[in-house]
């Protein structure tokens, strides 16, 4: 896990967080899209995709879901691990990079002043790998890494 000394950096994910944490709590979350890109040309490089499914029942009519702590961290952890293994597969980044969060909500939704519309940062030609997905029986999501094609692999 990296650690930001940067405040600019802290400050744009605790935003995050709490914006993203609103729309999820109220079911108007549809997918959140981490993009790495090159910062000399923009170019996307990965593009994390976390797509997420949200039980209308809980959210309109209040209805509970149990499922343990436990068993949900176990889930989470095992996105973790994987995620952390993709640097098997996922080509090297040996430039300078920058990142963005892309949030999908339902056209109803409110949205902060700050932020901005934009295109949906998609890579050309990309691999695409699947990787596990967790349920809290509230909130499933499913999670996708598309990265660019390493021309070394076409040879």
């Amino acid at each position: 896990m990296l650690l930001t000394q940067d405040e600019g950096v802290r400050s744009f994910i605790s935003n995050l967080n709490a914006q993203l944490s609103e729309w999820l709590e109220a079911g108007k979350l549809q997918r959140v899209v981490l993009v790495i890109m090159s910062k000399a040309t923009n170019e996307v490089l990965e593009r994390w995709n976390f797509s997420i499914e949200t039980d209308s029942e809980v959210v309109e009519q209040g209805v509970s879901r149990e499922k343990s702590d436990k068993e949900i961290m176990r889930e989470i952890q095992a996105i973790m691990r994987q995620i952390a293994s993709s640097i098997t597969y996922l080509p090297c980044l040996d430039e300078s990079c920058v990142f963005d969060v892309l949030a999908y909500t339902d056209k109803d939704v409110a949205v902060p002043f700050t932020w901005i519309e934009s295109d949906p940062k998609l890579i050309a030609n990309p691999q695409m790998v699947k990787l596990h997905s967790f349920d809290t029986k509230i909130h499933k999501v499913d999670t996708l890494v598309s990265y660019k094609n390493d021309e070394w692999d076409e040879q």
